[in-house]
């Protein structure tokens, strides 16, 4: 008796154990990292950069992007133009060394977007600035809104009037605008005759940050603009200012062929930052890429160096 008292004992004991030995064996689930994935899904949603031009410490209109929730037009232009207005509820989504161009106070009045035309509409606060920041205003609203996907060309109204003359310096404004208003405008002519304005991207940093500055130049210059670019690109000193670039002064551009679609670009093995690997650094790509989608029609670049193509850039997509 008293031995099957033991046995049934030992029998329940060991049945114990050989259960929580299963228990610990069973792997359980992580909450951490379910809890992180949560939060990650959470936060990825409904969020898309776009490209954005503020004012940096140097006063230039630069590019850089922000996180917006719209995925329609009129509904990213509204917020693309909250951000951009002082002491606004978008002011939070700028980063740090950048600043709005619009007055405090500016309103969005009404948003209207038709056949690749923005029609914006905001009150008389938008022009509330000094003289010499009127055009940086104008400047501002037209390459932020034209750099939504599907806008051309922007009309621009105050108080329900259209803008054709900025009201302290006298300047007249064509009834509709796009990115061949300029931007960051520097005057380097001696003629009336044979202008040409062309834009120009160069590097500057910010707490050893990078970003793009666009400067639209006016020269009396009948070359091929892309040849004016990778010129102002090659020379030194680069620029009054402490704006950079980072192509190689001996850098020479042998041939340009543009199609429908594309400007092919032929350089000598100048514009390597490795001849061994081959290599083109991103910021000479990038200076170059952005340049050729303000002044040209196409939708790529391709940078060939001895009949071998090395890259190529899809002016759409360039982040």
């Amino acid at each position: 008796m008293l031995k099957r008292f033991w046995i049934k004992k030992i029998m329940i004991a060991s049945s114990a154990l050989f259960a929580l030995l299963l228990i610990c064996l069973i792997p359980k689930e992580d909450k951490t990292l379910t809890n992180i994935k949560q939060e990650l899904e959470y936060v990825d949603k409904g969020i898309n950069k776009n490209e954005i031009f503020l004012l940096d410490v140097n006063n230039y209109l630069a590019r850089t992007s922000v996180a917006l929730t719209s995925t329609d037009v009129t509904g990213k232009a509204k917020e693309i133009l909250n951000t951009l207005i002082t002491g606004s509820s978008g002011e939070s989504k700028i980063p740090n060394g950048f600043r709005g161009v619009l007055p405090a106070d500016t309103k969005i009045l009404t948003v209207e977007y038709e056949d690749k035309i923005l029609k914006i509409n905001l009150s008389n606060e938008v022009m509330d600035v000094k003289e010499d920041m009127e055009e940086k205003v104008i400047e501002a609203i037209v390459y932020n809104l034209t750099s939504i996907g599907g806008v051309d060309k922007i009309m621009l109204f105050v108080d329900g009037n259209i803008l054709t003359k900025l009201p302290k310096t006298g300047i007249n404004l064509p009834t509709t605008l796009d990115r061949s208003y300029g931007i960051n405008k520097e005057y380097d002519i001696n003629s009336t005759k044979n202008i040409t304005n062309v834009t120009v991207y160069y590097v500057n940093k910010y707490n050893g940050n990078e970003y793009y500055v666009p400067v639209t130049k006016y020269v009396n210059d009948d070359r091929e603009k892309i040849q004016i670019i990778v010129d102002e690109l090659t020379s030194s000193p680069i620029y009054s200012s402490n704006l950079m670039s980072y192509l190689n002064s001996n850098t020479k551009l042998l041939e340009i062929s543009e199609s429908v679609d594309s400007l092919d670009l032929v350089f000598n093995s100048y514009i390597f930052s490795d001849v061994d690997e081959k290599e083109i650094l991103e910021e000479v790509i990038y200076t170059i890429s952005l340049s050729v989608k303000d002044n040209y029609d196409v939708n790529e670049v391709s940078f060939t160096v001895n009949d071998e193509e090395i890259c190529k850039s899809t002016l759409k997509t360039i982040e």
